[in-house]
C-alpha cells in the first residue's frame, strides 16, 4: 500500500476535472442526434482518431496482461498478440476504405448492407447483443478486474469501493459526452497514460535492487526471460507462440480490437473519419504505436519484477491484505508501481485511471451503439427520436457498466479472458476476410460460423470431452494430465471444424438475392474475381454496378500489408534491441526497417484514395 500526497492527488483529481469538464462540453452537440453520439458527425481527422484508437487499448488490464505472460514464458510470449498485427495492417491496406465507403452507422449494420432478409436481420440483432452485450461485458469485466488489483495493491482499497469510484465516474463521463467526449479525452488521456508507462519502467529499471539495465540484463531470474523470439530448440513454444498466431490465429479468430476484415471500437473510428484516407491514416499510426512502441515499458517493468518479487508467494508477503481469488502472476506491475516516489506515483495512478477510463468509454459507447441502432432501432422501436435514441444510449450505458462491474468481481486473471474470447472467436474470422470479395458467402454463413465456434469451444474448454482429448493441468492436483492431442492443437482444430462447418452451409443455403448483390457492389466496388459472376449476372441485366474502373487495388494493399509488417516489427525489434543495447543487431534492423518505411511510402500512392 502507498501513501499519496497533496501533489498526488493534484495530479489525479485533475486529470478527473479536466475529464468531466471535456463531457460536459461535448455534451449538449453529442445529444443532438444519434449520428453525432455515436459517430461525431463522421468528421474526425485521422491522427485524433489513430490516438484514440491507442489510448482505448491503453487499457488497465494490458499491463498486467504483459507482465504476467512476460513473467510466465519470457517476453517472446508476447506473439500471442503480436501476431494480430497482420491484421491490424490488413485492416489498414485493404479494409479501412472499404468501411468507409459502407456508410453505415455501426459494423453491425453492414450485415444489412451486405446479406438480404430475415437471416440478416437476425444476425444483426443477435450479433449485436452477442458482442455489444455479452463479449463486450466480458472485455470491461478484464479491464475492470485489473483496476480492482491495482486498487488492493496500491491503496489498499476493497474490490466493491474500486468498482464503485471508477465506474461512476467512468460511466458518468461517458454518458453525457458521447463519441467526441471519448475522442478529445483520449487525445489527452494517450500523453497522461504513454508518459506514466516510461516514468515508472525508467524508475522500476533505477532500483537499487534492479542495478540499472545492467543489473537487470545479467539477473538470473531475467536472462532467460529476454529473448524477442522463442527458443528454436523448444518445438512447443515455437508452435505456440509462433506458428499458430502467425500461420492460423491472425485471420481465423476474432478478438475486441483485432477483428480480421476490421470491425468494433476500430470499425467505429474509421466510419467516424472524414474520409477513407483518414481512416487508412488513424488505423496505421495505431497499429505502430500498438505494436512497434508501447509494450516496451510494460516489459521493462515485467521484467524488473522479476528480481524484485520473484514469484507469487513473495508478492503475498508483501501485499498481504490481497484476497487469495485475485492472486496471480499480473500483480507484479502493480505491486512494482508502490516502489515509486511521490509526484512521479501520483503521474502513474493518473496515468491508470487515464487507460482505464478511455479503454471503458470506448466499450460503453461502442456495446451502447450497436444496442441502439442495431437492436432498439430496428426491433423494438423503428419510429424512435433522435432524442429518444439518445436517451436509450445513455441508459444502455449504465447497464453494460453496472453488468461488466458485477462480472468483474468474480474474475481472477486477465489471462483467462484473453483465452476465452479468442477460443469463442475461432474460425469465424476467415468470413470476415472474404464477404467483401465473394460473393457466395450470405448469412447462413456467418450464423453458422458464429454458433459453431461458440458450441465446439464450449465442449472442448468446459466439459469432458475436452479433457479427454487434449492434454491439461488437473484444477485439483495441479498435475498435467495427458489426452489424445496435444493441448496446443484444440485451437487450430476449432478452427478447421469451425470452417468446414461454415463452408459446407454456405453452398447448401439459398444464395443472396441478386439485388442485394448488386446493390453492395454499386456502393463499395470491392472488386476481384470473386465478383465476376455478380458483374456476369448484372451486365445481362442491363444493369451498370460497376462505377470504379481503376485497377483492383487489393493486390497492392496485401503487398503494403507486408511491407508494414517488416516496418512495424522491425520498429519493435529494434527498440527492444537498441534497450537492451544489443547494438549488433539493432543497427542492421534499423536498417532494414528505414528501407521497407521507404518502400512503403512510394507504394502508398498506388493506394491512397482520390477524394478531392
Amino acid at each position: 500500500m502507498v501513501f499519496l500526497n497533496t501533489l498526488d492527488y493534484t495530479l489525479i483529481f485533475g486529470l478527473f476535472a479536466i475529464i468531466l469538464i471535456v463531457g460536459v462540453y461535448t455534451s449538449r452537440k453529442a445529444g443532438k442526434s444519434s449520428e453525432e453520439y455515436f459517430l461525431s458527425g463522421r468528421n474526425m481527422p485521422w491522427w485524433l482518431l489513430g490516438l484514440s484508437m491507442v489510448a482505448t487499448t491503453f487499457s488497465t488490464d494490458t499491463p498486467n496482461f504483459v507482465t504476467g505472460i512476460v513473467r510466465e514464458k519470457g517476453v517472446s510470449a508476447n506473439w500471442e498478440w503480436w501476431a494480430f498485427l497482420i491484421t491490424g495492417l490488413l485492416t489498414v491496406f485493404v479494409y479501412a476504405k472499404l468501411w468507409r465507403k459502407s456508410e453505415v452507422g455501426t459494423d453491425m449494420e453492414f450485415y444489412e448492407l451486405r446479406y438480404g432478409g430475415k437471416p440478416a436481420q437476425f444476425l444483426r440483432g443477435f450479433r449485436a447483443v452477442y458482442l455489444g452485450v455479452i463479449f463486450n461485458v466480458i472485455a470491461m469485466s478484464a479491464v475492470t478486474l485489473a483496476a480492482i488489483k491495482i486498487g488492493q495493491v496500491m491503496l489498499g482499497i476493497s474490490p466493491e469501493m474500486m468498482v464503485t469510484i471508477a465506474g461512476t465516474i467512468t460511466v458518468v463521463f461517458s454518458a453525457i459526452g458521447g463519441f467526441k467526449g471519448v475522442v478529445y479525452t483520449d487525445f489527452i488521456l494517450f500523453f497522461v497514460a504513454m508518459s506514466g508507462a516510461i516514468g515508472a519502467a525508467y524508475f522500476c529499471i533505477s532500483l537499487p535492487e534492479v542495478g540499472g539495465m545492467d543489473g537487470l540484463m545479467s539477473h538470473n531470474n531475467v536472462t532467460n526471460k529476454l529473448n524477442i523470439l522463442p527458443d528454436f530448440s523448444d518445438s512447443e513454444a515455437i508452435i505456440t507462440l509462433l506458428i499458430i498466431p502467425l500461420a492460423v490465429q491472425w485471420w481465423s479468430s476474432w478478438y475486441p480490437g483485432a477483428e480480421p476484415g476490421g470491425g468494433g471500437y476500430i470499425a467505429q473510428r474509421m466510419l467516424a473519419a472524414k474520409n477513407e484516407n483518414h481512416a487508412i491514416g488513424a488505423t496505421f499510426f495505431f497499429n505502430i504505436m500498438h505494436y512497434a512502441l508501447r509494450p516496451w515499458p510494460w516489459i521493462l517493468v515485467a521484467l524488473a519484477s522479476l528480481i524484485v518479487f520473484p514469484d507469487i508467494t513473495s508478492i503475498q508477503e508483501a501485499f498481504p491484505n490481497i484476497s487469495e481469488d485475485k492472486l496471480g502472476q499480473d500483480l507484479a506491475y502493480s505491486a512494482m508501481l508502490t516502489k515509486l516516489p511521490n509526484g512521479l506515483l501520483g503521474l502513474v495512478m493518473a496515468s491508470l485511471a487515464a487507460a482505464y477510463i478511455s479503454t471503458i468509454s470506448t466499450h460503453l459507447n461502442w456495446g451502447s451503439s450497436y444496442i441502439v441502432n442495431d437492436f432498439y432501432k430496428q426491433q423494438v422501436n423503428k419510429n424512435a427520436s433522435e432524442k429518444e435514441l439518445v436517451n436509450v444510449g445513455r441508459i444502455a450505458t449504465v447497464i453494460l457498466m453496472v453488468c461488466s462491474a458485477s462480472f468483474s468481481l468474480v474474475l481472477t486473471d486477465a489471462t483467462q479472458i484473453f483465452k476465452i474470447i479468442l477460443m469463442f472467436g475461432a474460425g469465424t474470422g476467415l468470413i470476415f476476410i472474404l464477404r467483401w470479395f465473394w460473393w457466395r458467402i450470405n448469412a447462413w454463413s456467418e450464423i453458422t460460423a458464429m454458433f459453431s465456434s461458440g458450441i465446439i469451444s464450449i465442449l472442448f474448454s468446459f466439459t469432458s470431452v475436452g479433457t479427454y482429448f487434449f492434454d491439461h493441468t488437473d484444477t485439483v492436483t495441479g498435475n498435467l494430465v495427458s489426452g489424445v492431442l496435444p493441448a496446443w492443437s484444440k485451437f487450430p482444430i476449432v478452427v478447421l471444424i469451425t470452417t468446414v462447418v461454415w463452408l459446407v452451409a454456405t453452398f447448401v443455403t439459398k444464395r443472396e438475392k441478386k439485388e442485394v448483390l448488386f446493390k453492395f457492389y454499386k456502393k463499395i466496388q470491392p472488386g476481384g474475381p470473386g465478383w465476376n459472376k455478380v458483374i456476369e449476372e448484372a451486365k445481362e441485366e442491363n444493369q451498370h454496378i460497376v462505377t470504379d474502373t481503376a485497377k483492383w487495388s487489393v493486390p497492392n494493399g496485401i503487398i503494403a500489408m507486408l511491407l508494414g509488417c517488416l516496418f512495424i516489427y522491425g520498429c519493435m525489434f529494434a527498440t527492444g534491441y537498441w534497450i537492451y543495447g544489443y547494438y549488433d543487431k539493432a543497427i542492421p534492423i534499423t536498417v532494414m526497417t528505414i528501407v521497407a518505411g521507404g518502400l512503403l511510402i512510394k507504394l502508398w500512392s498506388k493506394i491512397k484514395v482520390n477524394v478531392l
